[in-house]
């Protein structure tokens, strides 16, 4: 079976999962881009339960126009780039306002699918996006801590790159300021100069022009007929 059926059949399993009884509807899933190149989201949010695609709202438009600034616009990005998360279900409202953030049982849950992209994709770079997708993987005190930086690492037996980015959100205001804001630029430079984000990137070959002009034929040596007898 090949990576691309084995990554269709894990999208199939993962769509069915209901593990957590307090997480709301169905899981949320990219598509199943077999990528060198992983983004690792938090948790849907309510409006990427309706639409069913990752990223879909604000916080969406917020980070393609980041991901477009250095090459890859939004409709590319979705099918060249895997998307995935820490949690694939919405996980509700918070009483006191935004989001519910999810608990470490609901996180455990979710762990295995994300273990499972890692060993099917193996991908040389790996994007988590916002604190809690940071740290799913390195430990975070203060995002100014890790962002803008690349970390290598070993997950689930891969040679990676982790280059973390701040959450999109409008609520957030650490990367409209300093040193968020530059911080920022610095992480989007180090994708932007990846080779598995450059592989991305790179228009395709250009097609070779087989047609050839009049002047063409003309200066081509013509064959010699042999003299009749």
């Amino acid at each position: 079976m090949s990576g691309g059926d084995l990554l269709t059949r894990h999208q199939a399993a993962l769509a069915r999962c209901r593990r957590c009884a307090g997480m709301q509807g169905r899981p949320v899933l990219g598509g199943a881009v077999a990528s060198k190149v992983l983004l690792v989201g938090q948790a849907p949010g309510s409006k990427e339960l309706i639409v069913r695609r990752p990223f879909a709202w604000t916080a969406g438009k917020t980070l393609f126009g980041w991901f477009e600034a250095i090459g890859l616009a939004e409709d590319a990005l979705r099918t060249r780039v895997y998307m995935a998360a820490v949690c694939r279900c919405f996980p509700g409202k918070n009483p006191a306002g935004g989001d519910r953030v999810p608990s470490p049982r609901e996180i455990a849950n979710c762990a295995p699918w994300l273990e499972a992209e890692l060993r099917l994709l193996r991908p040389e770079l790996v994007i988590p996006v916002g604190r809690l997708a940071i740290t799913r993987f390195v430990r975070v005190e203060r995002l100014d801590t890790v962002i803008g930086k690349s970390f290598r690492m070993r997950l689930e037996d891969v040679d990676t790159d982790l280059i973390p980015l701040p959450h999109p959100s409008g609520a957030s205001t650490w990367h409209k300021a300093e040193p968020g804001r530059t911080l920022l630029a610095q992480a989007l430079e180090l994708i932007r100069a990846h080779p598995a984000w450059q592989a991305l990137v790179a228009p395709a070959p250009a097609a070779t022009d087989v047609r050839c002009t009049r002047d063409d034929l003309s200066a081509a040596p013509r064959t010699k007929r042999a003299p009749r007898r």
